[in-house]
């Protein structure tokens, strides 16, 4: 796994990820759009494992639905994003970066 490939997977994943994990995810898979994926069901699965929402009666309660959503949110993002990884189409187009001088066009005396 490249730099660029580890600095796309933090981005998705936070920073707090540990990056020992996601290279031997990444030797396993082979892409880093997987790896995100794997790490993001793994989170929605325990989030699914426990529940969802508890209540204490006049003391507490504590609702995770919106964090499910947040984490099935995030997994579509992955999908539908460019990973550092994919492979480039024949007729796609890069970005490429121009500098120029501006100067003005008469002289001011």
């Amino acid at each position: 796994m490249d730099e660029f490939q580890r600095s796309w997977l933090l981005a998705q994943l936070g920073p707090d990820t540990d990056p020992a994990d996601l290279e031997r995810r990444f030797f396993r898979l082979r892409s880093a759009r997987a790896v995100a994926l794997e790490v993001l069901g793994e989170r929605r699965a325990k989030l699914l494992g426990d529940p969802l929402k508890v209540t204490v009666d006049g003391v507490v309660t504590m609702d995770l639905q919106e964090n499910l959503r947040g984490i099935e949110r995030q997994i579509d993002g992955v999908r539908q994003a460019s990973a550092p990884d994919d492979p480039r189409e024949e007729g796609e187009e890069k970005n490429i970066l121009v500098t120029s001088t501006m100067v003005p066009s008469r002289r001011y005396r």
